[in-house]
């Protein structure tokens, strides 16, 4: 079977030699990567038909005569970003200056179906987990946002409201709760096949989901160890490339357990004076809070008003790493709305 044939053209050879390391990296001996630097031979190639899988292409190099070839995608490198890009449908264009990771996560994200990705897609799943020192700082917005925005990525998501009162189903077009006696019976009795065992319940709108449940978990009479023993249960199919689990505020033995078992947390944070001192709370609470593990992530964010994470009387004791801005009609937006801005597939290809 012929290798994906992957084009890769700029004249700027420093900025091609780490995106080219990349493809190495990830894809050694399963693609066919061309590198092209020279404009000439660049005119010269294209002045035939070409075939191609994947052309990533600077936007000095690239014309709309591109698209009469048989390339499956084509991804325009911009110099310049434009929040509303309103060219042609099938091209991708992105932001050159932005991060080679989150490039080549987009790139590879949109190319699913072309490339032939690690372990042949079997990449063990990724535990990630939303968590915030206050309430109010917008967590599950983000959470389902980013959510919806992996999705997109090609990425198969399940989202897990890990809260003792779930308030989450608001967002969703399908605002029920678990009824069946059945399922609270099979909470409470705590099998290690849990996820198999209330897998029919799951549902799907953009994402995969746990339902809510009818009731607080101590009116159910359900402990919250549960949600581990959900989350552990659904890594171990395989089924899910993120199992994204939105906790509540609480701190205590449960919830040490989450932060244990997770892949990556990611800590939202507004830029409120009260937010920061909070999180700067329980980051001291947290052992190994500075490693690459821990994601901080600034939601609602306005410029208009104080910045309490610039403050020169505060000693941060984090770095935010993306700012989701502030978003006039949050409240209303579902998660497909939320995954279209800019700040919150920034912020996913944090976790990609």
């Amino acid at each position: 079977m012929a290798k994906p044939r992957i084009i890769i053209a700029d004249t700027d050879i420093n900025y091609i030699i780490p995106l080219q390391l990349k493809f190495v990296e990830d894809f050694f001996e399963q693609v066919d990567l061309e590198i092209i630097t020279e404009t000439k031979y660049f005119e010269s190639l294209f002045s035939a038909p070409q075939k191609a899988d994947i052309l990533i292409v600077s936007d000095a190099l690239y014309s709309q005569d591109m698209q009469r070839h048989n390339i499956s995608h084509i991804f325009v490198m911009d110099e310049q970003y434009e929040e509303d890009q309103t060219a042609d449908l099938n091209i991708n264009h992105i932001f050159k200056y932005t991060s080679i990771k989150e490039i080549f996560n987009e790139i590879t994200g949109k190319s699913a179906d072309i490339l032939k990705l690690k372990n042949n897609g079997k990449q063990e799943t990724q535990v990630i987990l939303f968590y915030s020192a206050s309430g109010g700082t917008g967590k599950t917005t983000a959470a389902m946002g980013i959510s919806a925005s992996l999705t997109k990525n090609y990425k198969r998501v399940l989202y897990i409201n890990a809260a003792h009162l779930q308030v989450f189903q608001h967002m969703l077009e399908n605002h029920s709760a678990i009824t069946a006696a059945e399922i609270y019976a099979l909470l409470t009795s705590s099998s290690d096949t849990i996820y198999s065992d209330i897998k029919h319940v799951i549902r799907k709108e953009l994402f995969s989901y746990l339902p809510p449940f009818k009731a607080a978990l101590m009116s159910l009479g359900v402990n919250y160890s549960i949600f581990k023993q959900i989350i552990l249960s659904a890594k171990k199919s395989g089924e899910y490339d993120f199992i994204v689990v939105d906790a509540d505020i609480t701190f205590d033995e449960d919830k040490a357990a989450l932060l244990n078992i997770a892949d990556k947390v990611v800590i939202v944070v507004k830029q409120t004076l009260a937010s920061v001192l909070a999180t700067n709370i329980l980051v001291s609470n947290i052992n190994g809070a500075s490693a690459d593990k821990y994601v901080f992530i600034c939601n609602d964010f306005d410029k208009e008003n104080d910045n309490a994470l610039i403050s020169p009387n505060i000693a941060l004791k984090f770095t935010v790493s993306e700012y989701i801005e502030h978003f006039v009609h949050y409240e209303n937006m579902k998660p497909d709305a939320l995954s279209k801005e800019n700040s919150i597939q920034k912020a996913a290809f944090l976790i990609m």
